[in-house]
Order: structure tokens, then C-alpha cells, then sequence
């Protein structure tokens, strides 16, 4: 069953091209008019799902008049607009987008670059020469371990971290708890490499 047979079949509540109604029986809302009430007007700008029925020439009429805004501070008219503009959704901020390009490399200030840090390569793993993703080298890091481990070695390491760092083996401390989804998030990374032998 089409939609356009289904409205041919059902035809209460259809409305022509004019926006009139053409199964309505209501009379005109207007004092003092008979005329059929076939288009529907709403009643406040709060109230948008209660209608006035009018006929034609007082639906004009009353569409003249309306004005949506009617009795709204200029304030709250631009804070409105404001809104308007963004379909009434907040926007997130993005972030910089300097700070995430330096995060790839596992720097997380870049003046980190100067200094103590200048003659790193941060293309080279420092222990054994041979080259990590930046997530895998940040995760040695975290870790504490050399880049030339197994995931065997690796994950006693992470085992040990995990007793240090946990609640429940520190009486409840959640003090070490950023610490602790570092280490665990350091371990997705290398548990899933390539770059480490099994």
C-alpha cells in the first residue's frame, strides 16, 4: 500500500494547497462570523499545538498581526537569534590543534623539545634503536620497560604497576587512579603491537 492511496482512502484531516482543512466542520473562532473555520492558526508563541480556527479572511488577518516575538526583551530576542544560528545546540570546543599534533609524538608541552630533551630522536626507541608508533613509545614509557621486551616481560612489568597502583592493594586509595589508566592504556597498546614477540 503507497502513501498516496493510503491518503485517498483515509481522507480526514488533509489539507489543500491553500492550507485549508477540507474535512473540517468547525465555524470560525472569529466574534460574530458563520463561515466555515477551515485554517488553523495557533493561539500563543509558547503554546504552538493549540490552534484557532478562522476562515480565510480572518486567518489573514490574524496572520497579519501575529508576531511571534511579541512581548520578548531585545535581549532575549538576540539570545534567540543567537541560538538560531546553531539550531539551538552548543558548539564544543575543538581544542588546539597544535597541542593533539604534539600528543602524537608523546609530548604533551612542546617547549619539552628544548632542554634535556633537544638531542632525542623521537623517530628511535632510546633502548634498542628500532622504530615505534608514538602511542607504542609513550606506552614504554608509562611502562617502564626496554622496547626490545617480549609481551611476556612486558606484561610482568604491567602485572606489578597494577598491584602497585590499584585501590583495592592500597586499602581503598584512589589517590594513584590517573596513574593506573595510564598504565592500563599503555598495555592495550603494547598487548595489541606487532612490534613486540610474544
Amino acid at each position: 500500500m503507497s502513501v498516496s492511496s493510503s491518503k485517498k482512502k483515509n481522507p480526514r484531516g488533509r489539507r489543500g494547497m491553500s492550507g485549508a482543512s477540507e474535512t473540517s466542520t468547525r465555524i470560525c473562532d472569529k466574534d460574530g462570523c458563520g463561515e466555515p473555520g477551515k485554517y488553523r492558526a495557533p493561539k500563543a508563541p509558547d503554546v504552538l499545538d493549540d490552534y484557532f480556527w478562522f476562515c480565510q479572511a480572518h486567518v489573514r488577518e490574524y496572520n497579519l498581526k501575529w508576531n511571534f516575538f511579541d512581548g520578548t526583551t531585545e535581549a532575549e530576542l538576540n539570545a534567540q537569534m543567537s541560538k538560531d544560528k546553531v539550531w539551538e545546540r552548543a558548539t564544543k570546543p575543538m581544542g588546539d590543534p597544535e597541542a593533539r599534533a604534539w600528543a602524537r609524538l608523546g609530548i604533551e608541552d612542546p617547549h619539552q623539545v628544548l632542554g634535556a630533551n633537544a638531542t632525542q630522536n623521537p623517530g628511535k626507541g632510546q633502548q634498542s634503536g628500532r622504530r615505534l608508533p608514538p602511542t607504542e613509545r609513550r606506552a614504554v614509557e608509562i611502562l617502564e620497560v626496554k622496547d626490545n621486551m617480549t609481551k611476556t616481560e612486558v606484561r610482568k612489568a604491567y602485572k606489578a604497576l597494577i598491584k602497585v597502583l590499584h585501590p583495592d592493594m592500597n586499602g581503598g586509595d584512589r589517590s594513584q587512579e590517573e596513574q593506573l589508566q595510564e598504565v592500563v592504556w599503555a598495555w592495550d597498546q603494547i598487548k595489541g603491537s606487532r612490534n613486540f614477540k610474544d
